[in-house]
């Protein structure tokens, strides 16, 4: 079949998509397509995905017009089975040639050093793009990662909004296709208002032009989000601002307009009282509109509002924006005053009403576990007994103010706030928010102290609790965040530098449970899983998995690695070992130490080999080495200097590779197997101070 190739376009028109769901929705849409055509073997160039509120589009360059044909090659029966004594033809040629679709007379012979078969050859038709097309664009559509469909009419067809149109265009050709109950065409739509007249589609590679300049859409996703972004910026300058843009926020108001016309509005200066946090969650989170700052950094009485359309009359826009802006400011506003008539202290006993976990109790018990575990390790944290308590008692309070209920998302920014309002300690006003940090993956750590103690302890009480009453995640399913949580947790220990045994903490805290509840056979899984998380991080970070490990197994020598911040600096010392151009070979060196000690793990080894047993000046040389550095690897290890107690042990290279080339380890006679194992045992113990070096990569 002669293959040519031309442009592809498929669009399927709907109601208004998801916003925040819209990209991911529109990449996955492409990338399935493609994934279809590669699957079937159709040749194409470039993928260009397109995405509005209305529509997801595709556009393919140079897809062939079908398959290639394809050689085929059967293998049949033997010959001396094909054929009876007559020369006859038996049931099993003739059933094989019947499935080729041919005679027997048809058929070829294969010849090989095993005998002779019967085979056939021919060519299988590649099928044409447009019949392979619909099978592809539907397995495509199932695919989507859309959590609940819906159905419209009285049809039995679903997808995650309605559909109202379909072009399927390759080249100058319509496809022919059925698919979510709409035949496919050559019109597309244009925006909703200015042009919702169909547009015919006469080349794909046409599309985007002709959808901007006749029907007033911007179909390229990006194309319309940098257009949003400069308007947003040039809208916020004309009023003597910069404006407040989140790469989220963005992305949604792209989601939602297909011809982007920003427009400045303002409110009244009075507002401004209100903390910025709350206006701002009121502009962003609600209202979709971008908020703005003047030169000194404060909020401005001003927010820049992205219409989906190029009114004739801007003042109108403008003005119905500024009145739907008006009530959600004053809302703010009203529990802001309200909040403040209660001090945070007076609002203890509302969160007895507030069930955090049936077995685990209200938001008070929580409170009052994560206080007396705050106070418990304040010292290890270097922090005021009084204040961590004063704390963690207050940290959950602004759940229970008008403005958190409103808006959620303020939470712990609220109890700052609030907090200072009543005269509390600024370090605890502080912590009342910090206790939320890291809220996700790249937020920062609790700055102060205070902070990280209470995030540490309100996580643990949380990682022990669920533990306990059997809800550890399972697959994907986390309802309660607590990989998110133990993320947390070992962050603030590594990057706020603490010495702080988590095995105590999550003891402690698994003590303190309610009655009933058995923490203490908990502590070994939650801090596992903690390990897990870091583990995860590491590897984010490009540390490789063995150097983890490396660190992990020292504990399996009966050798507690206390604190986290610990087990980093070890972690990195390891990593910059691995630099170091005798770290593969000391590596490699130790691996086959641990396996040597393994086998004779039935041998009682004394703890120091005896020098007057050494056959061989390597030996010697290697006792020496080794008895040379035990003093100060010992001492910059107890010191946490493990990088240099590696760099120092790196010049053991030479006298371990000496030793290894004129050594048998394993000797006839006992007393010097033991000698020289004892020996060997020495140099691994050595190691051990820092890591099991062993398990680094080594090249082998």
């Amino acid at each position: 079949m002669t293959v040519a190739r031309d442009d592809l376009l498929i669009e399927l028109g709907t109601e208004e998509l998801p916003p925040t769901a819209l990209r991911q929705l529109m990449t996955r849409f492409a990338e399935e397509i493609a994934a279809g055509l590669d699957q079937a073997d159709v040749a194409h160039a470039a993928v260009r995905p397109y995405a509005t509120p209305r529509r997801l589009a595709v556009l393919i360059e140079a897809v062939a017009s079908g398959q290639p044909d394809r050689r085929i090659e059967r293998k049949g029966p033997a010959v001396t089975a094909a054929f009876d004594a007559d020369g006859a033809p038996t049931k099993a040629a003739e059933g094989f040639a019947r499935s080729c679709g041919v005679s027997v007379d048809a058929l070829e012979r294969l010849t090989n050093d095993k005998g002779e078969w019967l085979a056939y050859r021919g060519v299988e038709p590649g099928q044409t793009t447009a019949a392979l097309l619909p099978g592809i664009i539907e397995q495509a559509l199932a695919r989507l990662p859309i959590p609940k469909r819906m159905r419209w009419g009285d049809s039995d067809v679903a997808f995650v909004r309605p559909a109202h149109w379909l072009v399927i265009k390759h080249g100058d050709s319509v496809v022919p296709a059925e698919i979510l109950g709409l035949a496919s065409g050559e019109h597309t739509r244009g925006h909703r208002f200015h042009h919702p007249a169909p547009i015919a589609v006469d080349r794909p590679a046409e599309y985007a032009a002709l959808l901007r300049e006749s029907g007033h859409v911007i179909a390229d996703f990006d194309e319309r989000r940098e257009r949003i972004h400069e308007q947003v910026i040039a809208a916020a300058a004309r009023v003597g601002g910069e404006a407040v843009i989140t790469e989220a926020l963005l992305d949604e108001v792209t989601a939602l307009v297909e011809w982007p016309v920003a427009h400045a509005g303002s409110f009244d200066e009075d507002f401004l009282r209100v903390p910025e946090e709350a206006l701002v969650s009121s502009m962003e989170s609600h209202q979709k509109y971008f908020p703005v700052r003047g030169a000194d950094g404060r909020l401005l009485p001003r927010f820049i509002t992205v219409a989906n359309i190029d009114s004739r009359d801007p003042a109108q826009v403008i003005g119905g924006n500024e009145r739907v802006i008006r009530p959600r400011l004053a809302d703010a506003a009203f529990f802001w005053d309200q909040d403040r008539r209660t001090p945070l202290a007076s609002r203890l006993d509302g969160l007895k009403e507030v069930l955090f976990q049936k077995r685990l109790g209200s938001l008070y018990d929580k409170s009052a576990r994560v206080a007396g575990l705050a106070g418990r390790f304040a010292g290890a944290f270097g922090v005021d007994a009084g204040d961590a308590e004063r704390a963690a008692w207050l940290a959950k309070t602004d759940l229970v103010t008008e403005m958190v209920g409103e808006f959620p998302e303020l939470q712990g920014v609220m109890g700052r706030y609030y907090a200072r309002e009543d005269g509390e300690r600024e370090a605890v006003a502080r912590a009342l928010d910090e206790i939320y940090q890291p809220r996700f993956a790249a937020d920062a750590v609790p700055a102060s102290a205070l902070g990280r103690l209470l995030a540490v302890a309100e996580r643990a009480d949380t990682l022990m609790g669920i533990f306990a009453i059997g809800k550890a995640p399972s697959g994907t399913k986390d309802p309660f965040a607590l990989r998110r949580a133990a993320l947390g947790v070992v962050r603030i220990l590594i990057e706020g530098g603490h010495a702080v045994d988590l095995r105590g903490v999550l003891a402690a805290a698994g003590e303190a449970l309610p009655e009933g509840l058995d923490g203490s056979n908990q502590v070994a899984p939650v801090f596992d899983f903690c390990l897990d998380r870091l583990r995860a991080l590491y590897q984010d970070d490009g540390i490789p998995v063995e150097v983890f490990e490396a660190v992990r197994a020292v504990e399996e020598t009966g050798t507690t690695i206390a604190d986290l911040h610990d087990f980093d600096r070890r972690v990195q010392a390891c990593r910059d070992f691995l630099e170091r151009p005798e770290a593969a070979s000391l590596a490699a060196a130790n691996k086959r130490i641990r396996n040597i000690l393994r086998k004779s793990e039935a041998e009682t080894l004394p703890p120091h080999p005896d020098p007057a047993r050494f056959e061989h000046g390597e030996e010697h040389a290697l006792h020496e080495a080794i008895t040379e550095l035990e003093a100060e690897v010992d001492r910059l290890a107890t010191a946490g200097d493990y990088a240099d107690a590696l760099a120092r042990l790196a010049s053991l290279k030479e006298p371990v590779d000496r030793f290894f080339d004129a050594v048998l380890v394993m000797a006839e006679d006992e007393a010097v197997r033991t000698n020289r194992l004892a020996l060997l045992q020495g140099l691994a113990r050595l190691f051990l101070r820092v890591a099991d070096v062993s398990r680094l990569p080594s090249g082998e």
